[in-house]
């Protein structure tokens, strides 16, 4: 693994091995909740604006997918990056900062679309494909490779940390989720 602050090779000694089983769980748990919130919906729930964002319920619930969908690319980034130097990904990281204004643009209007694209009955099958996917690719990576990082864009996400591991990075997913799961206003009146 690389240190974030040297940039320089260091030893991972054995006994810091990612609980794999954790996070399938976690992400196992996201997918149930996500079939329940969407199960339960009723078309006034999902046009009712969500609280805390610019969002119906709707698009906020896309949006809580495609945190999924950007994870399942992500992971090959970590990959590539984590095995460059440090400073290639925090210069990286720091160009994609920069970008932010254009991000913010981008997120918003993305999961707008999205939302219309993916109609609730697709999302559900879309988080289904999405999360076995990851599943896949967590069993299928080495302890070596959940080790592996990058430096992060850190303000695009208030979950992005400066520097972060594969292993963060799936977890990274299931935070993004719950925190914008709690700005969900399914069943209830529309935030004032």
């Amino acid at each position: 693994m690389l240190d974030p602050a040297s940039g320089e090779a260091v030893d991972v000694p054995a006994q810091q091995g990612v609980d794999r089983q954790a996070i399938h769980a976690e992400m196992e748990q996201a997918r149930v909740v996500f079939h329940q919130l969407v199960g339960h919906a009723t078309a006034v729930d999902l046009r009712r604006a969500s609280d805390g964002t610019r969002w119906n319920n709707e698009q906020l619930l896309f949006h809580m997918l495609f945190g999924y969908m950007v994870v399942r690319r992500l992971v090959f980034v970590v990959r590539l990056f984590g095995r460059l130097p440090a400073g290639v990904s925090r210069v990286f990281a720091k160009l994609l900062d920069f970008g932010t204004a254009l991000f913010d643009v981008v997120n918003y209007y993305g999961s707008c679309g999205g939302a219309r694209v993916f109609a609730n009955g697709r999302m559900v099958a879309e988080f289904d494909r999405v999360v076995a996917s990851l599943h896949r690719r967590l069993d299928a990576d080495s302890e070596k490779d959940l080790q592996l990082g990058m430096h992060c864009p850190v303000r695009w996400d208030p979950f992005f940390e400066d520097f972060m591991t594969l292993a963060q990075m799936y977890h990274f997913a299931t935070q993004h989720f719950e925190f914008h799961q709690n700005q969900l206003t399914l069943g209830q009146q529309s935030p004032r």
